[in-house]
């Protein structure tokens, strides 16, 4: 398994497929070969898949003791890509790798050539009084010892036993906490971009979800039906139809995009940092 130096990180990676590149970022708690084990597959027949793994995650090590922010989480994407030559690509995100995503495209627009995310909102309620709850290491424990198992074997060996334990009261804390994007941040975000949600996603009313989409300028809505929030796990066939049906739809405009890109030499920054 790769890593690159990045943003003074040595974030570990995944990467599958060839084709035009792709950044698949997870979720609080998880991992990317995890949250997309049903999508890689299919996605890596046409692009190059990225599957970075967010600071205080697997082996992308970080005590949260130190601190947890969603801006963090952008800058170490824009390093990350930034460092593997990445000046434009499509850009997928679910849960807290939603919210990194859409934070990056409000300050980056012009290098994505996709944006694609899944069950997340900008509003603060209810996913601060629902992450608080489901991110509470000692209801976990108690309630959920299957989940603290999976979050044990997911991040004890990169992060030490336990660590987890202030990772998840710290994702929790920064969500009670950061910035809301506004309207006319959102409406920067001009490439074709997806909203998923599933119809019954604690996190992110249907409602929410589709005020997203309609903030965006090429904004597109899939709601899964009888689906929670982990979409991309619980309805794979349906997500995976979704988004291949998107990608066909939009492959015009992101090959256009990445041309722009090309032609106007809007560059990453220099890879001066090693890549192992």
């Amino acid at each position: 398994m790769p890593s690159v130096r990045a943003n003074g990180l040595e974030i570990a990676y995944e990467v599958r497929g060839a084709g035009p590149p792709l950044v698949a970022l997870h979720a609080a708690g998880s991992l990317g070969t995890e949250d997309y084990a049903a999508q890689v597959p299919m996605l890596s027949k046409g692009f190059l898949v990225h599957l970075p793994e967010a600071r205080g995650h697997g082996r992308t090590r970080w005590d949260a003791a130190e601190g947890f922010h969603y801006d963090w989480l952008v800058d170490d994407l824009t390093a990350f890509v930034d460092a593997l030559g990445l000046d434009s690509f499509h850009l997928m995100g679910f849960s807290m790798g939603a919210m990194t995503a859409l934070m990056f495209g409000t300050r980056h627009p012009e290098r994505l050539r996709t944006l694609i995310v899944v069950g997340i909102t900008t509003q603060r309620e209810p996913r601060a009084s629902v992450g608080r709850t489901a991110m509470d290491p000692e209801r976990i424990a108690s309630r959920e010892p299957a989940f603290a198992s999976t979050l044990s074997r997911r991040h004890d060996a990169g992060q030490g036993v336990g660590a987890w334990q202030r990772l998840m009261p710290a994702i929790a804390a920064d969500i009670a906490a950061q910035p809301l994007l506004t309207p006319a941040e959102l409406h920067r975000i001009d490439c074709p971009a997806m909203i998923v949600c599933g119809d019954r996603d604690p996190f992110v009313p249907v409602e929410q979800a589709a005020a997203l989409a309609r903030q965006l300028p090429s904004g597109h809505l899939f709601v899964a039906p009888n689906c929670g929030h982990e979409v991309p796990a619980r309805r794979p066939g349906l997500f995976n139809e979704a988004i291949s049906g998107f990608y066909r739809s939009t492959e015009a405009e992101a090959t256009l995009r990445a041309r722009r890109v090309e032609t106007a030499g809007i560059p990453g920054a220099p890879r001066t940092e090693e890549v192992r």
